[in-house]
């Protein structure tokens, strides 16, 4: 049933944001780009928070809905045609709400609950935080989530191991985050973005178009070479 789907969507778009970003407005010890010190999660605790967040989610609700929690990953989804348009609009809808609940909750803690915001925006995703511009953040953010929904695309083949893909996945969050959090915070996940940045506003709402565009952009890229890995597979399977 397609609503079950996206209420699959929705919790799991909800805890990813909630958790994860939460692990770097809760507990990172630094800003985005700038060093410090002090009690913290760091940056290897947000990116694991992440992955690990992603791998419990993957077998939680992977046989509901594919786990999906993120357009960018829904897109490549539709692209590679294993799920339907309709499908894939309900998704993503699921998932925009979804990061809306789970930042609206991150908000609260901080408004209403005495949690002090260790990023000092929420979370949020940015550009011009002096660590990188706004072509390199539109050319890193393409080029990590590319890697992410290329793996996501091969690991979910049927000719792969199932029980694997759950942590192939989440490591691989973990390791785009490592290398994007310096720079831009890591989106690779619109939804992720634009949860956080309807709630703090100001730059941080003027900046999200790009890490909209930039994943989406970056899942297209993953389809076109998941298409020629199948399409050089295929080929060498007729010439054996």
């Amino acid at each position: 049933m397609s609503l079950r789907k996206y209420a699959a969507e929705f919790l799991g778009t909800f805890c990813l944001v909630f958790l994860a970003v939460g692990a770097a407005v809760f507990g990172i010890s630094a800003t985005v780009g700038v060093g410090g010190t002090g009690p913290g999660s760091g940056i290897l605790g947000v990116a694991f928070a992440f992955g690990l967040v992603l791998f419990a989610l993957a077998y939680a609700f992977g046989p509901i809905s594919g786990t999906n929690v993120n357009p960018a990953v829904t897109l490549g989804m539709l692209l590679a045609k294993r799920l339907s348009l309709k499908d894939a609009v309900g998704y993503w809808v699921a998932q925009v709400l979804g990061a809306i609940a789970g930042a609206a909750l991150l908000q609260a803690f901080v408004s209403f609950f005495g949690v002090t915001d260790r990023t000092g925006a929420l979370g949020t995703n940015s550009y011009d935080n002096g660590a990188i511009n706004m072509t390199g953040a539109f050319v890193l953010e393409v080029v990590l989530t590319a890697v992410f929904v290329l793996v996501i695309l091969l690991v979910t083949e049927k000719a792969a191991t199932p029980t694997l893909a759950g942590a192939a996945i989440g490591f691989t969050l973990v390791l785009v985050h490592i290398v994007g959090i310096p720079l831009t915070g890591t989106s690779v996940n619109p939804a992720r973005s634009f949860g956080p940045a309807l709630f703090v506003g100001g730059e941080a709402l003027a900046q999200v178009w790009l890490f909209i565009v930039a994943p989406l952009v970056g899942a297209v890229v993953a389809w076109a070479a998941w298409k020629l890995l199948r399409v050089e597979a295929t080929a060498e399977k007729s010439r054996s």
